[in-house]
């Protein structure tokens, strides 16, 4: 069987890549043999990396040609039909879902964050597409809830976020091992646009911290941004700290959260990174999925980036309460995460007998 994913790949974001590794892992779980076939913004970079076929997401040519040859169409997993970073975004994935269905190949949404959609003409688009694919799966009950406040009758399941799927106990890293002889705190953190000094507060909470016997490590999910992010919330401390390379894989990025005591997260695949590994957090909201996945996991989260009703002694209490019964509270998100962990695991089961029910359908007209 030969599959097409299309998502947000190519872009040296740990989140949406871990998605795609996820994805690719577990269908071949299921059937080792699977062909795959990424839109890619870096079509080399992905075939190297995942051991797939991939094109140019940008040209409409290589994916006409390879949903044409496909058995179906995998979208997502992440927030893709959103239109909060761009006008464009919802037309591009709905428009290769139609692509898809022009060509009379199956569609599968692929455990997708929904929202939020303000354009009508957006909030259209993916009504009249969702409403023609074969599979809708969604990541949390604010989704499912959006699509049917636009209008979408098809049913829409809610599974975990695939990277839930993931076995982290062989992933490694081996960076500075010899210099963490004290324990260590996780950082994930990023831009957002708010007038709230969100880095200082967490730098001071940090200092705290490190007086207190914990090495920070600032661990960049998007490359070269959130690098510039954590050097920029490290600049403000008064206490050292240490920056694990951007450029790092997936596995050693998951690895070295697996070894904190703690992560401070704002992405949320460094939630979900430290959920997997049973690592506590403490999440900075910008966003509801944020929230979603706390409250999914029975984690905290000190506050928004955009409010004002939190600060670095706040983080700082919060923290020092896990920290003090943190066997407890790591047996407790085991307790939490192992459920979904297992759940992450059936929806490339769907996928599959989406697709072969589909394909018995057309060979039987």
């Amino acid at each position: 069987m030969h599959i097409v994913i299309s998502g947000y790949f190519g872009f040296d974001n740990v989140g949406d890549e871990a998605i795609l590794y996820s994805i690719i892992e577990s269908l071949r779980a299921v059937k080792p043999n699977v062909n795959i076939t990424v839109l890619s913004n870096n079509p080399a970079a992905t075939s190297r990396t995942y051991n797939v076929q991939a094109v140019n997401r940008r040209k409409l040519k290589e994916i006409t040609r390879a949903i044409r040859s496909s058995d179906g169409l995998i979208s997502g997993g992440g927030s893709l039909l959103q239109d909060k970073t761009g006008m464009l975004t919802i037309p591009y994935y709905t428009g290769v879902m139609r692509i898809a269905k022009f060509l009379n190949k199956p569609v599968f949404i692929y455990a997708q964050g929904m929202g939020p959609i303000s354009s009508k003409l957006n909030k259209w688009l993916v009504k009249t597409t969702l409403n023609n694919v074969s599979q809708i799966t969604v990541r949390d009950k604010a989704s499912k809830q959006l699509l049917s406040d636009i209008g979408v009758t098809n049913p829409a399941p809610i599974v975990p976020d695939p990277v839930l799927g993931l076995d982290q106990a062989s992933f490694s890293h081996n960076w500075k091992t010899s210099e963490h002889l004290r324990p260590f705190i996780t950082v994930s953190i990023r831009d957002w646009p708010t007038k709230q000094a969100y880095h200082k507060k967490v730098a001071t909470c940090l200092d705290d911290l490190a007086q207190n016997g914990y090495d920070i490590v600032f661990v960049p999910m998007h490359g070269k941004q959130d690098a510039v992010q954590s050097k920029k919330t490290a600049d403000l401390m008064k206490e050292k700290s240490y920056l694990f390379p951007s450029n790092a894989s997936i596995q050693e990025k998951i690895a070295i959260i697996g070894d904190s005591q703690l992560l401070i997260g704002m992405r949320l695949h460094s939630l979900i990174f430290s959920a997997i590994c049973t690592t506590p957090f403490v999440a900075i909201s910008y966003d509801p999925k944020i929230d979603a996945f706390a409250s999914l996991c029975d984690q905290p989260v000190i506050g928004h980036v955009e409010k004002d009703n939190w600060g670095s002694d706040d983080l700082w209490e919060t923290i020092r309460r896990i920290l003090s019964m943190e066997e407890w509270k790591q047996a407790e998100l085991r307790r939490k995460v192992s459920e979904h962990q297992q759940n992450a695991k059936k929806t490339p089961e769907m996928v599959f007998e989406t697709f072969i029910q589909e394909l018995k359908c057309e060979q039987s007209y």
